[in-house]
This record gives structure tokens, C-alpha cells and sequence, in this order.
């Protein structure tokens, strides 16, 4: 039977070089729901930045073990199988920090910011701390985090999931609506790996134009732009691509 792994993670910062400090996940499709949340060490200091948005001190990292020593990492391993899940938003950043520890996912993924961007559009932002107020999954997390024995925090990794849990029952409702006749799971896993098409500039120029309307009236700019951005993301390269074919 599938089983489905809501994750997130906290970390000394976004570089390169940095690691994984906190990993919380549950997991659902068993009985009773598995709760994983443990802090672990490592060699890379904790950015200023990075404490600032999660409040994880070096303090609170002192005796860990290294992540690939914790239970919590363990199991995810034994829970990589091609028939399960993982749920996570924003999959790309934490799926790299995991691949920084040695692990490398088999399951399905399933990213909930790009589901939302799909399914959401015209959302003023897609953050999750957003999504918790416009949708007031906030009203509902504290009874959600007491059946669970969570404590609801933000930025922190196992408070994120017991949110993201709760925003994933609002992008499957949605999802259903808007594809009746597929299955809701299946479509988000489609959508994570679907392009999406971004409808205005929200940079350089042109912001806030549709990008429709640059295409245009300024075709050699976009011409211009896949040519020689070498860092221009894979939705914005097909977008551009789109409107001006």
C-alpha cells in the first residue's frame, strides 16, 4: 500500500555548501500516522540568515548525530521505494539538501508549490506561511497539531509539515475540481513535472506586462533573453517560447 511522506527541511542556509540541520516528516497510509522530527549536526556553521528564519542555534545542535545517522533519516531510507510518495513544497531546495546527505529519492514527487502555481495562478504569492493565512489553514492547525502532538511553529520543519498537510487537502480538493476525471494524486505528481506557463513579467523591463504583450510588441527582447540569460528557469524559458511561437 502506497504511503504518502509530507517533508521539510531546515538548514544552515541556501549555498552550495550548506547542510540539513532539522528533518520532519510524517507518514501517512500507516496506522498509526509515523511523526519524524529530529535536529542534526554538522561541520558547516549556521548562517545568521538562516537562524533568523528558523531559530535552530548551534546550541540545539550540540551531541546530535550527523543526519545520516538519525532515526528519522533511516527510515526515510527504508520508506524510498518507487511506490510511495513525497510531498513537499518547494521539493527542488529540500531534495537537493537530502542529496548532500547521499539520498536520493525513488519515491514520487509531489512539489504543492508548483501544484498551486498550476492550479492557483493568479495567488499574489504561492508561499506556504501565505497559503496558511489566505486559506486560514491556521484556524484548523491547532487541533490537527494536538491529534498529532505537534507543535505548530513557523520555518520550523515538523510546524511546516503539519501546514503542509493541511494545504494538501486544499490543492487535492482543487485538483478534483479542476480535473474531475483524473486522479488527484496522479495529477499533482503531473503537474510538479509540468511546465508552468508564467503569464507576466514579474523582472527586468518589462515587469508587470503580460508577457504576451512583450512577445508582441518586443519579440526580440524574449529572442534575447533565451539566447544569452544563461540562469533563466525552465517555466519562464517555456513560457517564452510559447508566446512567441
Amino acid at each position: 500500500m502506497a504511503k504518502y511522506i509530507i517533508l521539510d527541511t531546515e538548514t544552515t542556509g541556501t549555498a552550495d555548501n550548506d547542510r540539513v540541520i532539522q528533518l520532519g516528516y510524517i507518514v501517512l497510509g500507516v496506522n498509526p500516522i509515523e511523526i519524524h522530527n529530529e535536529f542534526n549536526s554538522t561541520d558547516i556553521p549556521i548562517s545568521f540568515g538562516a537562524m533568523e528564519v528558523h531559530g535552530i542555534t548551534p546550541e540545539l545542535l550540540e551531541g546530535k548525530p550527523a543526519c545520516t545517522e538519525t532515526a528519522a533519516y533511516k527510515r526515510l531510507l527504508e520508506l524510498n521505494t518507487n511506490e510511495n510518495y513525497l510531498i513537499i513544497h518547494n521539493a527542488p531546495f529540500d531534495i537537493k539538501m537530502l542529496e548532500k546527505e547521499g539520498f536520493q529519492t525513488q519515491m514520487k514527487v509531489i512539489d504543492t508549490l508548483r501544484v498551486a502555481k498550476h492550479i492557483l495562478p493568479d495567488e499574489e504569492a504561492h508561499r506556504l506561511q501565505y497559503f496558511r493565512y489566505k486559506m486560514e489553514l491556521y484556524k484548523e492547525e491547532e487541533k490537527e497539531a494536538a491529534a498529532l502532538g505537534i507543535v505548530v511553529k513557523a520555518h520550523d520543519a515538523i510546524g511546516d509539515v503539519l501546514i503542509l498537510k493541511l494545504l494538501l487537502s486544499k490543492l487535492r480538493i482543487a485538483v478534483q475540481e479542476a480535473y474531475p476525471k483524473e486522479n488527484p494524486v496522479e495529477k499533482m505528481v503531473d503537474l510538479t513535472n509540468t511546465p508552468i506557463l508564467v503569464k507576466s513579467f514579474r523582472f527586468g523591463k518589462h515587469k508587470g506586462k503580460e508577457l504576451a504583450e512583450v512577445a508582441r510588441e518586443d519579440a526580440g527582447y524574449l529572442r534575447w533573453m533565451l539566447s544569452s540569460m544563461e540562469n533563466l528557469d525552465d517555466d519562464m524559458r517555456y513560457s517564452i517560447n510559447h508566446y512567441l511561437a
